[in-house]
């Protein structure tokens, strides 16, 4: 059965009401995962539906997502949204989707000219952490990384993103178009300088006007965004299915009904009117961004390493565990709050609206799927709030433990002797790390060498050191579950 034949859909499915010709592709995207489709796409089709907008996107992918963007040309650049929660699914039709593009099946060329179109404001990414090419530790670009090396010296032919994004400025430079504004979408600390840092620093290694170009007329906002998207399983296309009364979309996703977006405010070439459709607005988004990030991501990553080797393969069963749920709480308000900078927020109230999402059981939110990628994650979610820790002499029990968690994690076996499967951009390092190391203290001592993760202060410090290292002896004794539960929490 086709997926939007408007006699098959159910009439409880929202679909667009608005003329969809008249929307513009005035913002890109790089990165149509299920985030993006089910975040930012979201507001956009709300501005359209309710505010007479005409923001629309073009969506590219880089490397992978071949068939996602088939998927999405053969369904007319549209697919469902269904958010779900313990009671009830709802779903809508998301249309605001004007073009999509893979940079492998349509070419280089045609990528770059999507990205010059006069109209284009924005370009905003979800790549995920390790598509910056940066070093999480410090925020700068990792210069050693293959496709930087790549795109330093091939400037017109990119593979990285930063590089991809470089190639379309100093087309629309050479044209006499303004720059777009780019804007991270991403889940990292001060994200928009992040992306200001990779972007320069790739600039001045192959054209250093053009890096001084970009510093004086682009504008690099940062943002907060919040929604918590699984992964798609059969299980979740077989409920869209049937709430589509059948008609099958293999883009179909599945979310919370909690969103939320802060946005900077700083677009030289104009934005949508977020704010009409609840995006805040503000001057400086990074208070917003370290509470998410520590309070929720740090917690998710706490819960998804130790969750995962105590047995726990969703989010919503650690929330079974009281242990793991005063752990977790205990967490967010006694280690992550007191190292925040965000004003007006009820922080106690925020914990606990945390772990009313995390018992949310028709998410399936896997924990595998929070333990991808931790080189990438523990600076900003763990590692920062311990610096804080050790500058104030304060106790940092569960973060330690969260560490040692993840060290225990990458090695690569759980606690039944069973194989887990790691991903991550430094896999092959964490592998080297485990195997040329003794289990214990030899082990902790070999995974803080990462110099790009722990940076250098970290591991010189005594009671950091310490501290991971009687953690993960205490997870080698005594297992996750025991562990969790053996934190002194007064």
């Amino acid at each position: 059965m086709t997926l939007f034949s408007n006699s098959v859909l159910p009439a409880a499915i929202a679909q667009p009401n608005y003329d969809r010709a008249r929307l513009k592709p005035r913002i890109v995207h790089i990165g149509f995962g299920a985030f993006f489709r089910a975040h930012q796409a979201v507001y956009a089709e709300q501005l359209a539906n309710d505010h007479t907008s005409d923001w629309g996107y073009c969506v590219i992918s880089m490397h992978n997502g071949r068939q996602k963007i088939a998927d999405l040309q053969q369904q007319d650049l549209r697919y469902t949204v269904a958010e779900m929660n313990n009671a009830s699914w709802h779903g809508q039709v998301i249309g605001v989707v004007r073009q999509a593009l893979h940079l492998q099946v349509d070419g280089l060329e045609a990528v770059l000219e999507a990205m010059a179109q006069p109209e284009v404001a924005i370009v905003s990414l979800t790549i995920s952490e390790k598509g910056y090419c940066y070093q999480p530790a410090s925020g700068q670009l990792l210069s050693e990384h293959p496709d930087i090396q790549h795109d330093a010296v091939n400037p017109q032919q990119p593979r990285s993103a930063p590089g991809l994004i470089l190639a379309a400025l100093r087309l629309r430079r050479a044209r006499g178009l303004p720059p777009f504004t780019v804007m991270s979408c991403d889940n990292m600390p001060a994200n928009g300088q992040i992306t200001r840092n990779v972007l320069t620093q790739l600039a001045q290694r192959q054209d250093n006007e053009q890096a001084v170009w970009i510093a004086q007329h682009v504008a690099f906002p940062s943002t907060m965004v919040d929604r918590i998207v699984p992964a798609v399983t059969l299980d979740t296309l077989r409920y869209i299915e049937d709430l589509l009364g059948g008609a099958v979309d293999p883009l179909g996703i599945a979310c919370e009904p909690f969103r939320q977006w802060v946005i900077e405010d700083n677009f030289p070439q104009g934005r949508p009117v977020w704010e009409k459709v609840g995006a805040g607005l503000v001057s400086d988004v990074l208070p917003y961004e370290e509470m998410k990030l520590r309070m929720l991501n740090g917690s998710h990553s706490f819960l998804a390493y130790l969750g995962y080797l105590a047995g726990y393969a969703h989010i919503s069963d650690c929330m079974q565990d009281e242990h793991f749920v005063k752990a977790a709480h205990h967490l967010m308000l006694a280690e992550q709050a007191p190292t925040l900078h965000v004003c007006g927020v009820d922080l106690a109230q925020y914990a606990d609206s945390l772990l009313a999402r995390y018992r949310n059981t028709a998410l399936k939110h896997r924990t595998w799927q929070i333990a991808m990628d931790g080189t990438q994650k523990l600076p900003q979610r763990l590692l920062d709030s311990i610096r804080w820790h050790l500058t104030h002499d304060s106790n940092f029990d569960c973060l330690a433990l969260g560490i040692a968690g993840w060290m225990r994690y990458v090695g690569a076996q759980d606690e039944q002797g069973q194989t887990i499967e790691i991903c991550d951009p430094l896999r092959e390092r964490l592998a080297d790390a485990v195997n040329n190391s003794r289990e214990g203290p030899e082990r902790v001592l070999a995974l803080l060498q990462l110099d790009t993760v722990f940076g250098h202060d970290l591991p010189d410090n005594p009671r950091f050191v310490r501290a991971v290292t009687d953690a993960y002896q205490t997870l080698l004794v005594q297992g996750a579950k025991a562990s969790v539960a053996g934190l002194s929490l007064g």
